[in-house]
Formats: C-alpha cells, structure tokens, sequence
C-alpha cells in the first residue's frame, strides 16, 4: 500500500476544533499549528485533553467543528490507512494493549505493517533493519524474549524501536513514560532526543503533565486546562511561572538546569 505524499510544510493545523459529547464541550476553540523543525510538548493536567486532541489528530475521533490538517493532508480527504503509516505513536495505553506473547523482534517489525503482532512473514531485508534498530534502542540480546515478560521500561524502549522503524514524519508520544522509574524515563527521553537530532528526524510531539519530562529536544509548548488551550510558542516564551499557574491553578515556581531540563515547585 503506497504512502500518501507528504506535503513538508504542513506538519499539524487544527482551526477552531471544537469537541461535544451529550451537550458537553470537551475541547473548545481549539487553535495550533506545527511547522517543520519544532518539536512540541503538550502539557496539562489529567482529564485537560491532551490524548483527545491527539486522537483528533489522528483521526480515530472526529471533531464537532473545525478543520483538521496532518502533514499536508485534511482530514476527511485522505486514505487514513495510508496517513497513519507516516505518524508513529508510543503510549503507556499502546504498550497495554500489545501482545503479550509476541516476541520483541516481532513487535518491533509489526510496526510498518500498522498491526500489533505480527501476521505476515517480513522478507530478509526487514528483519535485519529491525535487529538493527533493535540494537540502537538496546535491545538486542532480548529479541527473543515476549512482550508480556518485557519489564516497562524494555517495552517502551521496544514500541520507540517499533515506530522508528517505520521512519515516520510525525512522532507521538502520548505520556510514554508515566509508568516508569527514573532510570528508565531518562534512558527513554536520551533515546528520544538522539532520534531527534538525527538528519531524517521526525517531528515529536510530547505530551505530559509534569515538566521534569520535557527534554532539551523540545523547542515549543502548548498548555491546555479543561479543554481550551492556555499558551502555546516557543519553549523559552510560554513555559513561565505565570502559564504554568494558570494551567494547573496552582503558584508555581521555575527552575532550569545546567542541562536544559525544568523542575516546577510551589511557592
């Protein structure tokens, strides 16, 4: 099945999405655009909306209002089949959802033929990209080994692997790490800023609720609360003490470190 083509000027534009359910908004006037180069973070408390928009994005739920355009495409007049194939997605709820008996070579391959498990011999030259890419992602003395036995860290490493295999232009990764300790979310987040310095790189979108999770890959920022998007830019412009108290109601104080990283405290 072929790859639509790719318009490199679009990366994501939502207009005016609007999201109701029985009478009640979920998403409101929402507005934001992605250019090529940014990686974004989407940052706000549980239940703001952030999975909701990015399920929007993908097109598995259909806005009330608005219009929705993903990597040139809009939605609505595109093969999604085929649209889907460009955008990898990493989530706690994906790795939930994996196989448990699929071994690791055969979920990382699983991922350019868009199923979870593998249904279909790959030929010679896949199963090498994928060791290979295994390996990148360290992982190549468990190929073998079954999803289910994976520990989490393992797993996300292994559906990171898994999307970057089939090089896709927009990268999701829907709070990957909330389930994992602090050894394995900092293997991750090295992992994902190495991936996004690399010459072919997709373009990432982040989403979180805490700020400790936004690596030095990260160039912009959109917060959302209760539905409706607070700030968005420019990393270094909207992740302030003032956003960051109004998107979870809270008196927030900022720190950055030598490093690049963020640490968020009460006053």
């Amino acid at each position: 099945m072929d790859r639509p083509p790719f318009d490199p000027n679009k990366i994501l534009e939502l207009v005016g999405v609007e999201l109701r359910r029985g009478g009640n908004p979920l998403l409101n006037n929402v507005n934001w655009s992605i250019k090529p180069g940014e990686h974004w973070a989407l940052l706000g408390p549980n239940g703001a909306g952030k999975t909701l928009i990015l399920r929007l994005a993908t097109g598995y739920i259909w806005p009330t209002e608005g219009q929705i355009t993903v990597l040139g495409h809009r939605l609505g007049r595109v093969d999604l089949r085929l649209l889907r194939r460009e955008i990898g997605w990493v989530s706690q709820a994906l790795a939930d959802i994996t196989p448990g008996h699929v071994t690791l070579l055969e979920t990382i391959l699983s991922g350019p033929l868009a199923s979870l498990g593998l249904y279909e011999d790959p030929d010679a030259s896949m199963v090498k990209a994928a060791k290979e890419t295994a390996e990148e992602y360290g992982l190549e003395k468990i190929l073998d080994r079954p999803f289910g036995l994976l520990s989490s860290g393992e797993r996300q490493r292994t559906l990171l692997a898994r999307a970057a295999l089939t090089k896709p232009k927009l990268l999701i990764l829907d709070e990957p790490i909330s389930n994992l300790d602090m050894g394995g979310r900092e293997r991750f987040l090295t992992l994902v800023s190495q991936l996004a310095l690399q010459p072919q790189a997709p373009t990432i979108i982040l989403t979180t609720h805490t700020i400790q999770e936004i690596g030095p890959f990260i160039t912009h920022l959109i917060t959302i609360k209760n539905g409706q998007v607070v700030a968005k830019g420019p990393l270094a412009e909207t992740l302030t003490p003032e956003n960051l108290s109004l998107t979870y109601d809270l008196p927030f104080k900022i720190e950055r470190t030598p490093q690049g990283r963020y640490l968020a405290y009460l006053e």
